[in-house]
């Protein structure tokens, strides 16, 4: 079946469909031997290429992957950084004629879950406004806070790019000067959860996000390392969107031995039996988590 091109880019993982009209735009893509230009349609059966690097095209839902990586502390969220700084692309699975595309962004000093996804499509309705999917952090906050401030944070907060709001607050224990909160909001903008915080007077000093959406980030994913969902998941995820979803079939060999390779690096040198609770490890410092936690309202 015969799709527009800006599309079929964006779904072998290329970029928005946006970034693909510019592309194309800029004559630098060819369909077929031939300068593509807006409005081309073409099918699995064309040879696509970017820059001289061929594209493999896809049916929708076809070789759709996800996977959720636990991120650490000190990784950008870009591809290449022009500081040499480590990215969270870095330790992820090697594609051929696709890419990972972050649905989403953490800053440099936030850890915990990102999801990856060679979908374009998927990313972009994940990321979109319109869906209205939570997120949930865990969040250690250094001073006073009171019921006024939580009353305040959770009615909304005029901040420098609108107003912004938690929609709910679970108080997760702590003692002296610090404690713990898990917090969920409805968007992801630069900073927001610290720019909230910040805004009752308060500094954040640990946040971690543990939940988008259905998703929630799995033990087994240690600090640094990634898990590939089952397709089953990722049908309910693209389900939750309103995309087609992919037939069940079992794992391509590569991918088979993806996993193995990943379980083989994560357990060298010995495995380490695993703190009940969220993992805040990281190589160079003991774990750390809230202490008493509340019960949480919401999933």
């Amino acid at each position: 079946m015969d799709e527009k091109l800006q599309k079929v880019l964006a779904r072998a993982g290329q970029g928005s469909r946006r970034e693909m009209e510019n592309r194309i735009r800029e004559g630098r893509v060819l369909v077929n031997g031939e300068v593509a230009t807006l409005g081309d349609r073409v099918s699995t059966k064309d040879t696509i290429t970017i820059d001289g690097y061929a594209i493999v095209a896809t049916e929708a839902g076809e070789n759709r992957r996800v996977i959720i990586y636990n991120k650490p502390e000190g990784e950008v969220c870009t591809r290449k950084d022009p500081e040499g700084r480590p990215t969270v692309f870095d330790k992820l699975p090697k594609l051929r004629g696709e890419r990972w595309i972050a649905v989403g962004r953490l800053d440099i000093n936030t850890s915990g879950l990102l999801l990856f996804t060679t979908d374009g499509e998927l990313a972009n309705r994940l990321m979109h406004p319109s869906t209205e999917i939570d997120r949930e952090y865990l969040v250690r906050v250094m001073g006073e806070v009171t019921e006024d401030n939580i009353a305040t944070l959770k009615k909304g907060v005029t901040l420098d790019d609108g107003i912004a709001k938690f929609t709910d607050i679970v108080d997760g224990g702590g003692e002296g000067i610090n404690r713990w909160f898990y917090v969920c909001l409805m968007e992801g903008r630069n900073r927001e959860v610290r720019r909230l915080w910040e805004s009752q007077g308060v500094k954040v000093n640990r946040l971690k996000r543990v939940r988008f959406g259905p998703v929630f980030l799995p033990s087994k994913a240690k600090v640094g390392r990634w898990v590939e969902m089952e397709e089953p998941d990722v049908n309910s995820l693209c389900a939750m969107v309103d995309l087609k979803l992919s037939e069940l079939k079992p794992k391509t060999q590569q991918q088979k031995l993806e996993v193995k390779r990943h379980k083989n690096k994560a357990t060298a040198g010995g495995a380490r039996r695993s703190a009940k609770g969220f993992d805040w490890q990281s190589n160079d410092k003991p774990e750390f988590k809230p202490k008493k936690p509340g019960k949480r309202s919401f999933r």
